[in-house]
């Protein structure tokens, strides 16, 4: 028997985001402006991705078809993914990696998955509550290197002030995705599986707010801007790093490894 589809679609939601931002993050391997960054955004990435295979596993669990995290990963077309749009975003602006715009979607992302996670290790699904109340500690330590980067950043000369306030810029309309309510969390939060994650809003602000105070940078207005990533319609981005991402599997079907 399988589950109700907003509870899988829900799940689902969440395994893209880390599996999404990890892939991502992981192309700073080998490419991080200093060997300590290098090390630290590969194990935010592997931790990343690690939550992703368990709420994979677990909305494949859900969804009775007998698919597993990998086939979820790697055998879905681009409209199946339910990921925010922020997380496909590229690491920089044109072919250019940007440690600004990295930071800057890490400390936004990651604001919000600390109180998510903490949140949902209530959940009534217990599978997800577990894995929310590992993912926490993980979250924790995310957040906190986001931040100390975003207060050195902003806060240091004045063109890295600059540059972080660009990508400040850049990112936030992508934030306004985090609070857009749809069918799937309403139904998700009415039962006690999931989040209505604009509740979590005036705590997300209280956390960004006393950062970009002590980083010196200016919060930006409120934008009309509204990304789907979360529906399924993604921007020009997400096609090509599910391109490199899934190349070997799609070319292998079936393979172990």
């Amino acid at each position: 028997m399988t589950a109700d589809p907003a509870h899988i679609d829900y799940v689902t939601r969440l395994g893209d985001n880390a599996l999404v931002l990890g892939q991502r993050l992981a192309e700073w391997c080998g490419h991080g402006p200093v060997l300590e960054e290098d090390l630290a955004l590969t194990n935010i990435a592997l931790d990343l991705i690690g939550q992703a295979r368990l709420l994979l596993a677990h909305a494949g669990a859900l969804e009775g078809l007998g698919r597993n995290e990998d086939e979820l990963a790697f055998q879905r077309d681009e409209p199946d993914f339910r990921n925010w749009t922020l997380m496909e975003l590229p690491n920089g602006v044109g072919k250019h990696d940007d440690y600004a715009i990295t930071i800057t979607r890490n400390f936004l992302a990651g604001a919000l998955h600390k109180l998510l996670w903490q949140a949902l290790s209530q959940s009534s699904d217990p599978e997800l509550a577990a894995i929310a109340a590992r993912a926490t500690k993980e979250a924790g330590a995310h957040w906190r290197h986001a931040s100390e980067w975003m207060v050195r950043l902003g806060d240091g000369t004045e063109l890295s002030h600059q540059r972080m306030q660009a990508a400040l810029d850049r990112l936030w309309p992508y934030t306004e995705e985090f609070w857009t309510p749809d069918p799937v969390e309403q139904t998700v939060a009415a039962a006690g599986i999931g989040v209505a994650t604009a509740s979590l809003r005036p705590a997300w602000d209280a956390a960004i707010d006393e950062v970009l105070a002590r980083a010196t940078l200016v919060r930006p207005r409120a934008s009309e801007f509204r990304s789907t990533g979360k529906l399924g319609s993604h921007s020009e981005h997400l096609g090509f790093l599910l391109a490199e991402m899934q190349s070997l599997a799609r070319q292998h079907p079936g393979a172990s490894w």
